[in-house]
């Protein structure tokens, strides 16, 4: 993926650690309340507890991907105003941030959509999509907040869906046996070794769950909630809308199979030599 669609914090102004807020629970530390900077937060914008935010109980913040939109938001659309410096600026920074951040999210499953071989038929749908979707992240703040993302959102899945379908048909075709699932929550199943080729496991909640050694190949994880799911010797080559953040917040190993669009997270590695 290009570097526009993934974080670069040296070029944000800090801002998932000031605009969202977050509650005290097993990703983050105490309360925070959307707007007031982190107390880890540094003048120069860089985390004093970075190299240890799991250690810390932050993480949360580990597993957040903003898809590129703080840079986006703080370079290109205020051109590089620092909030600390223009505090008049502040609040419509911080509420532009989440918007884009969305936005961005969608065109990072839109770009994948249009790099499948089985959606060669969408391709022109898609592109047009993804550069409406592009000219929104370049308006100006007070035009952002306008937007209908609702209804915009609404319309890129409809595009992401049959992307699915045409990228899972084939493997759901061959797999006659595999049963897909029916429930929402599989919060601490144990799927170890399960056959889920070609499975739609869009907005399940793996949390915890047992999914060592699984077939999860052409899977759409769209939406599916990994923290601490157990992806160890797992394969999720070929598998669509996985995103960075999902990865992160799972548990796995170097014998992990994961497509090429994503990284191996160094606390897998990390795990080993504990």
């Amino acid at each position: 993926m290009s570097d526009y669609l993934k974080s670069d914090c040296s070029n944000c102004f800090g801002l998932c650690c000031v605009a969202l807020p977050y509650a005290k629970s097993a990703d983050f530390a105490f309360n925070k309340d959307g707007g007031k900077p982190c107390r880890h937060l540094c003048t120069d914008n860089r985390c004093s507890i970075h190299d240890d935010l799991r250690g810390k109980g932050f993480r949360g913040c580990v597993s957040y991907e903003c898809f590129g939109a703080g840079q986006h938001v703080s370079q290109t659309i205020f051109k590089g105003k620092e909030w600390r410096a223009h505090p008049e600026a502040a609040n419509l920074m911080f509420s532009v941030f989440p918007i884009v951040q969305q936005l961005h999210e969608m065109l990072y499953y839109l770009r994948q959509a249009m790099n499948v071989e089985e959606t060669s038929s969408l391709h022109s749908n898609l592109k047009t999509i993804y550069e409406e979707t592009l000219q929104l992240t370049n308006a100006l703040p007070e035009e952002i907040l306008q937007f209908e993302i609702a209804v915009h959102r609404s319309i890129v899945n409809e595009y992401l869906t049959k992307t699915s379908e045409l990228v899972r048909k084939e493997t759901i075709e061959k797999n006659k046996n595999m049963k897909e699932l029916q429930r929402a929550d599989y919060i601490g199943a144990r799927l170890k070794k399960a056959n889920l080729k070609g499975a739609n496991l869009r907005g399940k909640l793996f949390i915890a769950a047992d999914l060592s050694y699984a077939d999860l190949r052409k899977a759409d994880f769209i939406g599916a909630d990994l923290r601490d799911a157990d992806l160890r010797n797992a394969n999720l080559t070929e598998c669509i809308f996985l995103t960075q953040s999902q990865v992160n917040s799972a548990r796995g190993n170097r014998e992990t199979k994961l497509p090429d669009y994503v990284e191996r997270p160094q606390h897998w590695l990390d795990r080993l030599a504990m």
